[in-house]
């Protein structure tokens, strides 16, 4: 799976918020680390359509996003840092069941996928619970869960351990790990980026490093470091 950026730039009422980049992501795992406001989710949001490029291109395996959105969308699953945005149905499994409406699954299908689903993110024998009565944890094990039913070939994820204790955490990255398809992770948690195979740095909207994620992050911390005492 290729996730192309050409010269991609977003910009809104006449402010900057991304300059062009342009990046090939195929890695399996990627992390994308920055400073708040530093651009690195509007980056992101592209992949699927969530934030338009201003100019330049963004494609998914050769297809357009601009063009070809709802495409695009069937393939790239999006991991919101609260799971509350994702989380609408009465019931765990009704929850996870209605992200597949519209997928053209007989009623048998549907409840091996719900099932396969939750027993993935370690929430069986709570599919008739109201996901409003689950911790944060389970809540962003759900959401996860509800965008794995869908089997897409890559998962797009928006600082999606930042509302977490650090079992849950933990529980998070593990999960992430064993999944099949092409994750792309913004986070502050530095541990959770290094669990990447490559790792970009995002400042002031623009890509300033780009490499090995030991590279990366130290150089960035290091920065930070430098900025705290300057």
């Amino acid at each position: 799976m290729t996730v192309s950026f050409r010269d991609a730039s977003v910009t809104v009422d006449g402010t900057t918020i991304l300059h062009p980049v342009s990046l090939e992501l195929t890695e399996q795992r990627i992390s994308i680390i920055g400073a708040n406001g530093s651009g690195k989710s509007t980056l992101i949001r592209m992949i699927n359509g969530l934030t338009a490029a201003t100019s330049g291109s963004v494609a998914v395996n050769g297809v357009p996003v601009g063009r070809r959105g709802r495409k695009v969308r069937g393939v790239v699953g999006f991991l919101f840092s609260d799971p509350d945005n994702q989380i609408i149905m009465p019931s765990v499994a009704e929850d996870i069941a209605f992200s597949l409406r519209g997928a053209g699954l007989t009623r048998d299908q549907v409840a091996e996928r719900v099932t396969a689903s939750l027993t993935m993110a370690g929430l069986a024998g709570k599919e008739e619970q109201s996901p409003h009565l689950l911790s944060g944890g389970e809540k962003q094990m759900l959401a996860l869960a509800s965008i794995t039913a869908l089997t897409p070939q890559v998962i797009v994820a928006d600082e999606p351990s930042c509302l977490l204790d650090l079992v849950n955490r933990n529980r998070l990255r593990k999960t992430l790990d064993s999944l099949s398809q092409q994750v792309i992770t913004v986070t502050h948690d530095l541990e959770l980026a290094a669990d990447a195979e490559r790792t970009i740095c995002v400042g002031n909207g623009r890509v300033i490093d780009d490499g090995s994620p030991e590279k990366v992050i130290s150089a960035y911390v290091r920065r930070m470091n430098e900025a705290s005492t300057s």
